[in-house]
């Protein structure tokens, strides 16, 4: 083959790749707009899903706010657990995302969208997309509550943007999972259960509600492994300590985490029909 066959073919690989590319991400942003009208036309489960978030703050970070047994690094306890309480909310919202996988394959829905062309990695990220547009209403719904109880927090466009990345970062890496879980379980009950067991330890076993540094050792090693204190920590940085040397280390780890259980969701995705 001739130098110029050789370039010519290198030429039509790199627009091939591009247009799969290009590909992908249309069919995500399709099917992530897809999901979101759900939203618009049945938002009572975002203000059901509202609630339990709403009471961590105004009950429990009320009364711990008084005890002041939890070094919080100088901050209130309101201030401290704000993070953690958004970060929490945002994680059970798409803990459960995979609950519609299984109703749309127990109505037949799911195999019809299988047959179609488009990537099961561009499914996957539109799922985990629209999950990360609802974790983002509770993020609204959060900050304003914390605004009513005149909870500092340091808001401006920076760390609103920072919050926006960190919260689709992470409802996309439990979003996946849960598909992941939707396509090993076959019925709601089960996956109730199993979403229960996932998310309870995940979120003591981080730092959402007191810091690693007081821990058992074992304890602290596996909040280190949890995505959800990448999270915390994150938000945190952004909205109440202003410390941001940590913070691209947190965007990474959250980052490479959903990226890689994307790509098994998209693996595990046609299994959800077998």
């Amino acid at each position: 083959m001739t130098y110029a066959g050789r370039g010519k073919r290198k030429e039509d690989w790199g627009e091939f790749m591009i247009n799969s590319i290009l590909q992908i991400l249309g069919r995500t942003f399709v099917m992530a707009e897809m999901e979101t009208r759900k939203i618009i036309h049945d938002p009572t489960e975002l203000i059901t899903r509202a609630v339990q978030p709403i009471l961590w703050i105004g009950i429990f970070g009320q009364a711990l706010s008084r005890i002041r047994a939890i070094p919080t690094q100088g901050f209130t306890y309101l201030q401290f657990i704000t993070p953690g309480i958004l970060t929490q909310s945002v994680t059970f919202v798409a803990i459960f995302y995979g609950l519609s996988i299984i109703w749309e394959r127990d109505m037949g829905l799911l195999q019809k969208i299988l047959v179609t062309p488009t990537p099961r990695l561009a499914l996957v990220w539109g799922k985990m997309l629209s999950a990360g547009i609802r974790g983002l209403t509770q993020a609204v719904i959060i900050l304003l509550f914390a605004l009513v109880l005149r909870i500092q927090l340091r808001v401006s466009p920076a760390s609103i943007l920072g919050v926006v990345v960190i919260t689709i970062l992470g409802a996309g890496f439990f979003s996946s999972l849960s598909m992941i879980i939707a396509s090993i379980v076959k019925t709601r009950e089960r996956f109730m259960g199993i979403g229960q067991i996932i998310t309870l330890p995940l979120f003591f076993a981080s730092n959402a509600i007191y810091p690693i540094s007081i821990m058992p050792g074992w304890l602290q090693r596996i909040a280190n492994l949890n995505p959800l204190s990448y999270m915390v920590s994150g938000l945190r940085a952004l909205l109440v300590t202003g410390d941001l040397s940590r913070l691209p280390l947190d965007l990474v780890v959250l980052a490479t985490a959903t990226i890689l259980i994307s790509f098994l969701g998209a693996y595990m995705y046609p299994k959800v029909v077998i």
